[in-house]
């Protein structure tokens, strides 16, 4: 029988999920760097070290975490309860990461060790879950990226409300003291993000079951065959490995090579109230940020007629991708006041790259029914949490790289930066993720899922089920 369809109370719910997740998820990637090189005091070296090793311990827990919930049973589901279980200690474990007591420097690096382990452990047991619910609600094919796309507009949304507020906020509940000013915002933010996991239980609901129990050899096994699954790893990673790379360089990119207050006399034409808030770096940052994820939430809007428009789901990731790739080049070229290509770049690069993720994730939904087809099992936790596995791993190698490309091209702490490091920062917004981003779409080029691919497999499943539950009536 076919899947009913989905309301919008249901949409929603499932969209806010990863608004929840992003006002930690966008936080950690542009200012947890930022955060222990300027105000806890951990060398750069040091902190891009550490989020490397504790974050890819971490990204072997995915699998772990969805075998454990593929063999969850539970009145509420196999991946909803873990939304009402872990909430509250992703929202505390957030908070202790942000916060910077007085220790020794080794006392400092051992407590970021091990708040970061416990902060990413937890999300890992909150996200993998929450992506999951994208291959059960329901396998209508445009629906799911339909939800993916929805979903991704909550992810925006929630980097819309850190990029403009979080700064505001370190400043203002801190009083001027951002050791204080940290731990607070992200008090604020866990506590949102406690309300929309729980919303998001309360309002989906888990459709397909399982066709049959597998073991975990099975299921290992299935995957490893998975050849679309495994090319949408590999993308998975790029992408975000130029992700993590260009979130954490950004700050950097304005407090040190743009500077304050350039736009006001190249834009001196604009009212004044437009301009304040440029005035600043942090203005700046902020502003560029907010522009970025504005035009990346329209994209994501845009991802089911950009897969119509652009043949499916594979052929629009890859146009879209060297879209992005140009942008990213774009920027490397521009000088620090050229405000119009900077913020253009900008602009044009996060609407083409916004339709991404979205497609990406519902991709991965077709490698479970492509395993489904192809073995005759369903693995959805695990195919997700593979995937991401895939995500972390390349968010891990972006922030690490970013931290010891800093460490590389001499950078040091609130001082004016050498001719050799602005280059650098500069390479790390632009150069580096535009050929990350050339790679992903060559990459995708391998991913054999396409249009008419996907509609074989959705109607042989189909019709499996349906014989398989005439055979139960029978029996």
């Amino acid at each position: 029988m076919e899947p009913e369809r989905i309301g919008w109370t249901e949409r929603i719910g499932y969209a806010v999920g990863d608004l929840g997740f992003c006002l930690y998820w966008n936080t950690f990637s542009v200012f947890l760097l930022i955060f222990y090189t300027d105000t806890f005091g951990i060398s750069a070296a040091a902190a891009g070290t550490m989020l490397l090793v504790t974050r890819t311990w971490d990204n072997f827990v995915d699998p772990i975490m969805g075998m454990t919930a593929d063999r969850t049973r539970s009145r509420f589901g196999r991946f909803r309860p873990w939304l009402l279980w872990m909430c509250l200690p992703f929202a505390i474990s957030g908070v202790l990461t942000f916060t910077a007591p007085n220790l020794s420097p080794t006392g400092k690096l051992v407590y970021a060790y091990v708040t970061v382990t416990l902060l990413m452990l937890f999300y890992t047991m909150l996200n993998v879950p929450y992506a999951a619910l994208l291959g059960v609600i329901t396998r209508q094919g445009e629906e799911r990226t339909r939800l993916s796309s929805y979903r991704f507009v909550g992810a925006f949304t929630g980097n819309l409300v850190v990029q403009g507020t979080f700064l505001y906020l370190v400043k203002t509940l801190g009083r001027g003291n951002d050791r204080l000013g940290y731990p607070l915002t992200l008090a604020v933010y866990g506590t949102a993000a406690i309300c929309l996991f729980l919303f998001t239980f309360g309002s989906t609901k888990e459709r397909l079951q399982p066709v049959r129990k597998s073991s975990v050899k099975e299921d290992l096994g299935d995957l490893t065959r998975n050849k679309p699954w495994m090319v949408l790893a590999a993308v998975n990673i790029m992408f975000q490995i130029w992700v993590g790379i260009r979130l954490a360089a950004q700050v950097y990119y304005f407090k040190y090579v743009v500077g304050d207050a350039g736009v006001l006399a190249t834009w001196s034409w604009l009212p004044a109230s437009l301009l304040k808030p440029l005035s600043t770096w942090s203005g700046m940052v902020a502003t560029w940020m907010l522009a970025g994820t504005a035009c990346s939430l329209l994209g994501a809007l845009s991802a089911p007629k950009m897969m119509k428009l652009l043949g499916g789901k594979r052929s629009a990731y890859i146009t879209l991708s060297l879209i992005n790739a140009a942008c990213c080049t774009a920027l490397f070229f521009a000088g620090r006041r050229d405000f119009f290509l900077i913020f253009a770049s900008q602009i044009v690069g996060s609407f083409a790259g916004g339709p991404l993720s979205p497609l990406v994730w519902a991709m991965f939904a077709d490698t479970a029914d492509y395993g489904e087809w192809k073995f005759g099992r369903r693995s959805t936790g695990l195919v997700f949490s593979a995937g991401s596995f895939a995500q972390k791993m390349g968010a891990v190698l972006g922030s690490a790289v970013a931290g010891w490309l800093l460490f590389y091209y001499g950078y040091h702490p609130n001082v004016l930066q050498s001719a050799n490091t602005v280059f650098g920062i500069r390479m790390m917004v632009g150069l580096l993720p535009a050929a990350a981003s050339v790679l992903t779409a060559v990459v995708a080029l391998f991913y054999i899922l396409d249009a008419k691919m996907e509609k074989k497999i959705g109607a042989e499943l189909k019709e499996r089920r349906a014989l398989a539950g005439a055979a139960d009536s029978e029996a």
